[in-house]
């Protein structure tokens, strides 16, 4: 079983930094997949950011890309999601999905991931 943690969520004002952390329990944590979703009131949940086995092989939303960096430490068995220039559509709770891969390949499907996250808030004001 593998046991997912987000944190670093918070308030923050239009065009501020916020670096998310996701910390995952189980072995193998190189082999895992990960990713990035959010779910903002009233909306359904979405894609942010996904990576593969290493910090070269990444993918984003349209939404975030330029602005997010997704990342992984593997010694410290920790995901990030660096997020920069932020905007009030940004505002939603963010979660951290894992899944084991036999490649070294990227998924951007919720339903590809077998691991949640709680989640935690992210909120931008204007």
């Amino acid at each position: 079983q593998v046991q997912v943690v987000e944190s670093g969520g918070g308030l923050v004002q239009a065009g501020d930094s916020l670096r998310l952390s996701c910390a995952a329990s189980g072995p193998a944590f190189s082999r895992a997949a990960m990713g990035w979703f959010r779910q903002a009131p009233g909306k359904e949940r979405e894609f942010v950011a996904a990576i593969g086995w290493s910090n070269d092989n990444t993918y984003y939303a349209d939404s975030v890309k330029g602005r997010f960096t997704i990342s992984r430490d593997n010694a410290k068995n920790t995901v990030y999601l660096q997020m920069s220039s932020l905007k009030p559509e940004d505002t939603a709770v963010y979660y951290c999905a894992a899944r084991r891969s036999s490649s070294n390949y990227i998924y951007i499907r919720g339903d590809d991931y077998y691991f949640w996250g709680q989640g935690t808030q992210v909120t931008v004001s204007s």
